[in-house]
């Protein structure tokens, strides 16, 4: 039961610092992190281990990946409007020449390619050290950008609909034991697009996730060429992801490098046009158009959590984590679910423990607060293993705590309307109970405060 922050800038902080990002001014961003704040390589560097990024950044309080981020090696690419062409990249914290559009760069191989030499490098120069490397995909996010022949693979495929998708996986997920509870019910409401966006975008786009049986013959011909250059997105990211554990592979690291993959918020119900906008007479998926998941498939991609990107439901905030680690895992762990609830402000506490680091020393000549995440160490043996007090949530006026099983949660849209779901029995939010259990929504709402309060102190330091 693993959870982000509901948006990629603030989950990016949390995963790098430790903190959740309101303790580090970034939700919302708001300047250099406190000086007292360490990004991962900066406690990972003095043990020894070199250090790599390659893709997506968005830490805005060290906007630079290697002088601010400690970073030995690192590919930023600023540019997220343009998978075939960015203008906005850098390699070491030097600016790139922007990319041509027939180049024939797409954004997810050039990430891919430079973690890749990276790694070459470490077995050719320093292959006495460890490495830790931070391959951050920018797919799939929007705009929906794909390769022509992945799209080919997936052109036909959800022609069927989001409806029927949702319930298959669903129910795939129930027979899996990933989830338990109902289906969250489809929603048509959702947040309202970018002004100008459904004239640029033209008749097959619906701003809201209404029933496929409901959509014209044309929007059900534009909705389903919309999933399959997304689904081919997440295709060509797993192609690329194998091509980086083949360089591990070849190096002789596969069997003692602990890898984890995850997401940094739900899939996106926004419905907008930016970068070089949109040409409704290009093959969908080109980089002369610009098109966005939405609120329909939205809610299957989501399924069976109610909500999206932004929101702080379970379809905002949750997200799969995956662990890997031959040598690492008990043999008796592999291929094994783990139902402990944890956050990206782990990830600090957790490599800490596997490369033998510690926190809280001072840094800047400032003591920083403690660590508000745990380790995830144990969870790797056992089942349950990791307990915690809270986790706190809180994005664009979307707020909520979890306490054990129960979450308190509002949105921005409903104002201070808190909503109570007990997450051991309805994991997508149907039934709220904050009616029949007052007093329990009293106790977590003042909780929250506290917290938002604390963390809106801390973030004030120097």
């Amino acid at each position: 039961q693993f959870y982000n922050t509901a948006r990629c800038w603030p989950t990016r902080a949390a995963l790098l610092t430790g903190y959740y990002p309101q303790q580090v001014r970034m939700d919302p961003p708001r300047g250099r992190l406190p000086k007292g704040t360490r990004v991962l390589p900066h406690y990972l560097g003095p043990l020894g281990y070199r250090c790599y990024h390659s893709g997506k950044w968005h830490l805005h309080g060290a906007p630079r990946a290697v002088a601010d981020g400690g970073f030995d090696h690192s590919y930023v690419l600023h540019d997220h409007n343009r998978f075939f062409a960015p203008q906005h990249h850098e390699e070491d914290d030097r600016p790139l020449p922007p990319v041509k559009p027939d180049a024939g760069y797409y954004a997810t191989t050039a990430i891919a390619d430079h973690a890749i030499r990276c790694l070459k490098e470490h077995a050719a120069k320093y292959a006495d050290r460890p490495f830790f490397h931070y391959l951050a995909f920018t797919s799939p996010h929007f705009p929906l950008h794909a390769l022509p022949e992945d799209i080919a693979r997936y052109r036909d495929r959800y022609r069927e609909g989001w409806d029927v998708i949702r319930e298959q996986r669903w129910r795939r997920l129930r027979q899996m034991g990933i989830v338990n509870g109902e289906l969250s019910p489809r929603r048509p409401h959702a947040e309202k697009p970018a002004a100008g966006a459904l004239e640029k975008l033209g008749p097959g786009e619906e701003a809201r996730a209404i029933a496929w049986n409901d959509l014209t013959d044309e929007q059900r011909a534009f909705q389903a060429i919309k999933m399959a250059i997304h689904a081919a997105m997440v295709d060509r990211m797993d192609r690329e992801i194998g091509r980086v554990l083949d360089q591990v592979r070849a190096m002789g690291a596969f069997e003692n490098t602990v890898i984890f993959f995850l997401s940094d918020n739900g899939a996106s119900a926004e419905l907008l046009v930016r970068g070089d906008g949109h040409d409704r007479t290009a093959a969908p998926g080109s980089g002369a158009t610009y098109l966005c998941l939405g609120p329909g498939w939205a809610t299957a991609a989501n399924a069976p959590f109610r909500g999206s990107k932004i929101g702080v439901y379970e379809g905002g905030i949750a997200t799969p984590l995956i662990v890997h680690w031959p040598k690492g895992l008990p043999a008796s762990a592999r291929g094994q679910l783990r139902h402990d609830v944890g956050h990206v402000i782990d990830f600090v506490p957790t490599l800490l423990e596997l490369a033998g680091g510690r926190a809280g020393e001072p840094w800047n000549g400032v003591k920083p607060p403690p660590l508000p995440g745990r380790s995830l160490v144990p969870a790797f043996a056992k089942d349950g293993a990791v307990s915690r007090d809270f986790l706190f949530f809180s994005h664009s006026g979307n707020r909520a705590i979890r306490m054990g099983n129960w979450k308190l949660v509002a949105s921005g849209a409903e104002k201070d309307s808190w909503q109570l779901y007990d997450l051991a029995t309805d994991r997508a939010e149907t039934v709220n109970l904050a009616a029949r259990y007052p007093e329990r929504v009293r106790q977590m709402e003042a909780r929250w405060k506290e917290l938002n309060a604390e963390f809106q102190r801390q973030a004030e330091a120097p």
